[in-house]
């Protein structure tokens, strides 16, 4: 009766012991914007197949200043800002999978949509949800996951 069950055990113990061997690494990115240096966090996360971006708002990081103009110009921005990231990182946004969107007014959504849909041409997966207030005084965020592949 134990040996019946010893075989199986064995087996899973080598398949666990094989995945561990082949975990992917994992590269925490520092920002390559000067200004952002010294930020709390990664700029970007990378594994063997993608890039987790952290998320942008419509700041200029040359100005350090968020763009005035509404939340078309702040979106303009903030895909301008990811696609610095993902450019530094060899990518572009035909790589982008998902994107999360955070704006601050959902009455924004029409607007924020308009200028999204002229640059994520390929339409990765989105989730798009409304926060109270953001950071920064920003009146939207997005972060993206892109494939390197």
């Amino acid at each position: 009766m134990k040996s019946k069950f010893l075989i199986p055990m064995i087996i899973l113990l080598l398949n666990f012991q094989s995945c561990k061997d082949d975990d992917a690494k994992i590269v925490f990115h520092k920002s390559h914007e000067p200004s952002r240096a010294n930020v709390p966090f990664s700029d970007a996360v990378e594994t063997d197949d993608l890039l987790f971006l952290t998320g942008q708002i419509g700041k200029d990081h040359k100005t350090g200043e968020l763009i005035i103009g509404g939340i078309k110009a702040e979106t303009k921005q903030v895909i301008k800002n990811i696609e610095a990231v993902l450019q530094h990182h060899k990518l572009s946004l035909d790589n982008v999978v998902k994107c999360t969107v955070i704006l601050k007014r959902i009455e924004d959504f029409s607007e924020f949509n308009s200028v999204y849909t002229q640059y994520f041409t390929k339409k990765p997966a989105r989730t798009t949800f409304v926060a109270a207030e953001l950071a920064g005084e920003a009146s939207i965020e997005i972060d993206v996951i892109a494939s390197k592949e």
